[in-house]
C-alpha cells in the first residue's frame, strides 16, 4: 500500500499536504484534542491514526513506534483514549480529504455508483457494521463515505447528490423513497428494477405487473410508466393496516423508463431509469448499468489491499476511528496511486457511448 512508506519520513511532509489545511482548528473544534498532553499537535495524532489503521501494531506498539519516531510521549492507554475521543474529527477528515476527488463529465451527465459493504469484526454472527460509498467510475476512486450499525439500510437519501449525477445503484435502491430524494437533488437514477419494493403504473396511473410483460428474444424493450411516491407516515410493512394504501393517496408521481433485455440463457434483465429517451436510448441504458461493477471491484481493493474487513475488535470504543482511519488511508492512497479508470468484465467502453471525453 503506498501510504505505509509515506507514514515514515521523509514522505510524511508530502502526505500531510494532501490532508485538509485545518488539522489543529478542526481537532479542537471536535474535541479530539482539547489539551495537548503527551501529544504535540493534531499531525501527530493523525499521523498515529493512520498507523494504527493501516498496520498490524496494537496501539501499545503504536505508542512505541511514536515514541521511536519522536512524535509524541503516549502510552497504548493513552492512545486508546485519543482515539475513541477522535471519531468525529476523523469523520471529518475523511469527508474533507474526499471532496477534492469529485470528477465532472461534460455537462448534464456525471455518473456515481452507489453501493454498501458489511465490515464485522471477529467471532460476529451476523451485520455489525456497514459502510455507505459512492464512487466516480470514470477514475475508480471513491467520494463519500457513510459508516452505520447494522440498522442503518441502503438508500439514495444517504447520498449527497447534485444536479446533473446519475446514479447507479442495485436493487436495494430502486425504491419509491429513493426515487423521490433523486428527483429532489434534481439528479437521475439507473438501478436495477425490484419489482417487490416498486408499485408501477401506466401512464394512465393504473396498476400493473411489469413481469408479465412480454419480452424479446434478442434486443431490448423500453416501457414508460409512473412511480407513485407513499404518503407521509406510511412505512412498508410497519403501518397500522396491512392492506396497501390507495393509488388515489400518492404524494406524486416519477416518470420512469423500464428497459427489458434477455441475457444468453434467457433470463430477463430489467433495469430501471428516470433518464428521458432522448438522453439514452435503451440499449445504452442496459450497458450504463454494467459500469456499477466497479464499485464491487473497489470493495475487493479495499478488503484484500487494505483489509478493510479485518476489525480488531468487534464494537469496542475504537472501532469506528479504526474505521474511519483505514478509509482516510484509502483516500490519501488514491491521491498517491494513478487511477485505473473504467473497467467492467462485460469489457465495457466508456467513450462507447459518448460520457466522458
Amino acid at each position: 500500500m503506498a501510504i505505509l512508506p509515506a507514514l515514515d519520513d521523509p514522505q510524511w511532509p508530502y502526505l500531510l499536504t494532501l490532508l485538509p489545511p485545518d488539522l489543529e482548528e478542526s481537532a479542537r473544534r471536535t474535541q479530539a484534542l482539547v489539551r495537548c498532553r503527551n501529544i504535540p499537535d493534531a499531525t501527530a495524532l493523525v499521523r498515529m491514526a493512520l498507523a494504527y489503521a493501516v498496520s498490524d501494531l496494537s496501539l501499545k506498539d503504536v505508542a512505541a513506534w511514536a515514541r521511536g519516531q519522536g512524535l509524541a510521549e503516549i502510552t497504548g492507554p493513552g492512545l486508546f483514549y485519543r482515539l475513541r475521543e477522535a471519531e468525529t474529527w476523523l469523520q471529518e477528515l475523511l469527508a474533507k480529504t474526499l471532496a477534492g476527488d469529485v470528477c465532472c463529465g461534460p455537462a448534464g451527465l456525471r455518473l456515481r455508483i452507489v453501493d454498501a459493504t458489511v465490515l464485522n469484526g471477529p467471532g460476529a454472527t451476523g451485520t455489525e457494521w456497514r459502510a455507505h460509498v459512492q464512487i466516480d467510475p470514470a477514475t475508480g476512486k471513491f467520494l463519500s463515505v457513510e459508516l452505520t450499525d447494522s440498522s442503518g439500510g441502503e438508500g439514495l437519501a444517504r447520498y449527497p447528490f447534485t444536479a446533473g449525477d446519475v446514479v447507479l445503484g442495485d436493487r436495494a435502491y430502486a425504491t419509491a423513497r429513493g426515487l423521490e430524494a433523486d428527483k429532489a437533488a434534481e439528479a437521475d437514477v439507473v438501478v436495477r428494477l425490484n419489482p417487490h419494493t416498486l408499485r408501477l403504473c401506466s401512464v394512465a396511473r393504473q396498476r400493473i405487473q411489469i413481469l408479465e410483460q412480454a419480452v424479446p428474444p434478442i434486443g431490448e424493450k423500453s416501457f414508460d410508466l409512473l412511480v407513485p411516491i407513499p404518503p407521509e407516515g406510511w412505512q412498508h410493512g410497519k403501518s397500522k393496516s396491512h392492506k396497501p394504501w390507495p393509488l388515489a393517496k400518492a404524494k406524486a408521481w416519477i416518470a420512469v423508463r423500464v428497459v427489458a433485455a434477455r441475457t444468453r440463457p434467457g433470463h430477463v434483465i430489467w433495469v430501471l431509469t428516470t433518464l428521458p429517451a432522448t438522453s439514452l436510448s435503451g440499449a445504452q441504458i442496459l450497458e450504463l448499468y454494467r459500469l456499477r461493477w466497479q464499485i464491487e471491484l473497489l470493495f475487493k481493493r479495499l478488503k484484500s489491499l487494505l483489509h478493510l474487513d479485518t476489525l480488531p475488535s468487534r464494537r469496542g470504543p475504537t472501532a469506528r476511528s479504526w474505521m474511519l482511519a483505514r478509509f482516510l488511508a484509502a483516500a490519501l492512497a488514491q491521491k498517491l496511486l494513478d487511477p485505473s479508470g473504467t473497467l467492467s468484465p462485460w469489457g465495457y467502453e466508456v467513450g462507447r457511448l459518448r460520457i466522458y471525453p
